[in-house]
């Protein structure tokens, strides 16, 4: 199977950086995607960036301009470089990676467990 650990969240006053991970591990064939979510509290789940593991990128319009999408393929690790952040921003983060297992035949989107940022000052 595949896990995916996340990291980085924490507390940041408004207008500053975090720098969030994914790591995935297990038995990793492939990597086709990674992806970005967040969910503040009382709202639904909203896609925030994704990256292809040939390195195309996406972004929602909320964060276009101050977020950025990153991996490793060597690591098997992604990360989202969040800059200029926003009380708005607030929210557990959640990676998702679309991977294929060794000796699988399906590729299945893998969660994080999700880490909280906070903005506020």
């Amino acid at each position: 199977q595949v896990q995916l650990v996340e990291s980085g969240g924490g507390l940041v006053q408004p207008g500053g950086s975090l720098r969030l991970s994914c790591a995935a591990s297990g038995s990793i064939f492939s990597i086709n995607r990674m992806g970005w979510y967040r969910q503040a509290p009382g709202k639904q789940r909203e896609w925030v960036a994704r990256i292809f593991w040939s390195g195309s990128t996406n972004y929602a319009d909320s964060v276009k301009g101050r977020f950025t999408v990153s991996r490793d393929n060597a690591k098997n690790t992604g990360y989202l470089q969040m800059n200029s952040l926003k009380p708005e921003d607030t929210a557990v983060y959640y990676c998702v990676a679309n991977a294929l297992a060794t000796g699988s035949v399906q590729w299945n989107d893998y969660w994080g467990q999700g880490t909280q940022v906070t903005v506020s000052s």
